[in-house]
């Protein structure tokens, strides 16, 4: 069984749990492509199989994501689960809040969480701010394509709609807002509409899944993320050549740049991802071997 489940997961649920249950019903190797906090929801791209090789070939790994930021009080893991290190000051107006969006659109600089699953010496950083241990993250670069303010939310909330590149920590971006307005913030409601191809609109609840007689009928193809990589049809001969990952001629694919990957097919079945070194092409994945 290969390929990818597009999963819905539930708040309270961790991605590790979902991956885990993925796992037991399709006996295979399972990953997932974008870890979401417990409490947040949303589109999880779960590997099935040897899509698991693929991850990092997916030529978009941009995500969408509706927030929402409340203004009440900074916590020490920047969401709702934290414990309050500023006591809420003021909820600002909606003109205020336009005011300072900007600066946090583009390529902006931003510093992770102590409360994340980045490592250190091996250690998931979670681990030693749970253990009193300090926590010193690097600033680094990210990319938010799209912020937009929604409506208001009960007393002390405002919803956002965001689009970032991979890596960028959505209650970190509340709680710097809340930072640049003097009025000290985090994040309370997290949903991922969007990661890459992976999209809301067809993504599957777990008891779906967990119910199914047929799990099969869940499986996106091994493609369905590579869709914007070109596509390189082989000739018959270079079959066999290409499924034991065999160096191919770069010139079955003259229009291919330096570098550049693509898609390698024998008919309808997809041999792997290849990018061109001169005038060969060579396997970065291949899927039909192991």
């Amino acid at each position: 069984m290969n390929g990818f489940i597009n999963l819905l997961k539930p708040p309270g649920m961790s991605s590790g749990t979902a991956v885990a249950i993925v796992k037991r019903l399709t006996k295979e190797r399972v990953g997932h492509a974008g870890t979401l906090d417990p409490e947040a929801a949303g589109v999880l791209p779960i590997m099935v199989g040897r899509a698991t090789r693929l991850l990092d070939c997916f030529p978009d790994h941009s995500k969408s994501y509706v927030a929402e930021i409340a203004f009440a009080g900074a916590t020490d893991t920047q969401d709702a689960q934290g414990t309050i290190i500023e006591p809420k000051q003021r909820v600002p107006e909606r003109e205020e809040i336009l005011a300072v969006l900007p600066q946090f659109r583009g390529t902006i600089m931003q510093r992770p969480p102590a409360y994340s699953a980045l490592k250190k010496d091996g250690v998931p950083l979670y681990a030693l701010a749970r253990q009193g241990k300090a926590v010193e993250t690097q600033a680094r670069e990210t990319v938010v394509s799209l912020l937009e303010l929604g409506e208001r939310t009960g007393e002390n909330g405002y919803m956002l709609s965001i689009d970032c590149g991979s890596g960028t920590y959505i209650r970190t971006l509340c709680h710097d807002i809340g930072q640049a307005l003097n009025a000290p913030a985090h994040m309370r409601f997290l949903l991922r509409t969007r990661h890459g191809e992976f999209t809301i609109e067809n993504a599957v609840i777990i008891e779906e899944i967990m119910g199914a007689e047929n799990l099969e009928k869940y499986l996106l193809p091994l493609d369905f993320p590579l869709g914007a990589l070109p596509a390189l049809q082989l000739p018959e001969s270079y079959w066999k050549l290409g499924r034991n990952g065999g160096k191919l001629p770069a010139r079955l694919k003259l229009e291919l740049d330096e570098k550049e990957r693509c898609r390698v097919y024998a008919e309808e079945e997809l041999l792997g991802v290849a990018h061109r070194d001169g005038d060969i092409l060579r396997f970065d994945v291949g899927l039909t071997g192991g």
